[in-house]
């Protein structure tokens, strides 16, 4: 979704002023060729920290090495790093917050699913499912850095609530996405182990067990995001117009995907629904999630455009 908020204050939002902005004596040309060269630079600095934590993830689930895992891990968070300046030198290149446009939104919510993975991959101690989170990460980030910027003038729009709410609302897509790769893995798995085909990489992987834990824990930091975020978005609306609007088709499927996982949640805990029955329903939610911010962000929504 545009919106107009300042790059100052998403810089400052981020803990980071602005620089090539502020840089004195120099004119507009220059400082004009000096950020495309910095974003030049963290696009390749991601790029290459992300496929190579790609590769050594792999590697891992292959080989089994520690130290391999370890150096992925270490990678992935360089990567993140990274990543963050290059949403920054984005934002300020289009003089707006980088999920000012759809290509901007995506590459926040592949910094934010990197984010939400390692949180997950320290909480559980487990590194067997990166070799196939970091995969979606690296594609969300080329896909919206590679691609021309949106010029899609913004509704006006502004303040941390709804900065927060924003960032809240693709953090819990980030981490309904992981639950739905999870549950994937988990499925494999299963398959696997019932027709005894159990290969070097299926003795890698986590047990279903852990499998199911660390969806319920993705879905967790989805459903207090999404929680959060929504209440903050009524918050900003009724500051904007001086009333609640509950008109918008976005705000009807939100409610509807936050009841659906709310129901995953409670029917994972319990033994008839819990493993490949609360992972077939966590793939279905997602759908419902990608149609969300798809179809109706893009076609039935008015001021929900990019999340």
């Amino acid at each position: 979704m545009g919106y107009t908020l300042s790059v100052r204050s998403f810089a400052s939002f981020g803990g980071i002023r602005g620089v090539v902005l502020g840089l004195g004596g120099l004119d507009a040309a220059p400082a004009s060729v000096l950020l495309d060269e910095m974003t030049n630079v963290f696009l390749i600095l991601t790029t290459l920290a992300y496929l190579l934590s790609f590769g050594l993830y792999a590697h891992y689930l292959y080989s089994g090495r520690e130290l391999t895992g370890r150096f992925g891990t270490l990678l992935l968070a360089l990567g993140v790093v990274a990543h963050y300046f290059a949403l920054l030198e984005r934002s300020r290149g289009s003089h707006t917050v980088p999920y000012h446009d759809l290509y901007g939104s995506m590459s926040l919510f592949g910094w934010l699913l990197a984010l939400t993975y390692l949180g997950l991959e320290l909480y559980h101690r487990q590194r067997s499912v990166g070799a196939f989170v970091v995969p979606f990460i690296l594609v969300f980030f080329l896909a919206a850095h590679l691609a021309p910027a949106d010029r899609l003038a913004p509704p006006p729009a502004r303040g941390p609530a709804f900065a927060f709410h924003v960032t809240l609302s693709i953090l819990a897509y980030a981490a309904f996405a992981l639950s739905f790769v999870v549950s994937l893995i988990f499925l494999a798995e299963a398959r696997h182990l019932r027709n005894r085909k159990l290969g070097t990489v299926v003795w890698r992987l986590p047990s279903l067990e852990l499998l199911d834990r660390m969806s319920r824990s993705s879905v967790l930091v989805g459903l207090i995001s999404i929680t959060i975020g929504t209440i903050l978005g009524f918050i900003w609306v009724d500051r904007l117009t001086g009333q609640y609007s509950f008109y918008d088709p976005k705000y009807v499927i939100t409610l509807f995907v936050l009841l659906l996982y709310a129901v995953y949640f409670w029917l994972a805990r319990s033994a008839t629904w819990r493993g490949a029955r609360a992972s077939k329903l966590c793939i279905f939610n997602f759908v419902i999630v990608v149609l969300s911010f798809t179809v109706v962000n893009l076609y039935l929504s008015h001021s929900h455009r990019y999340f």
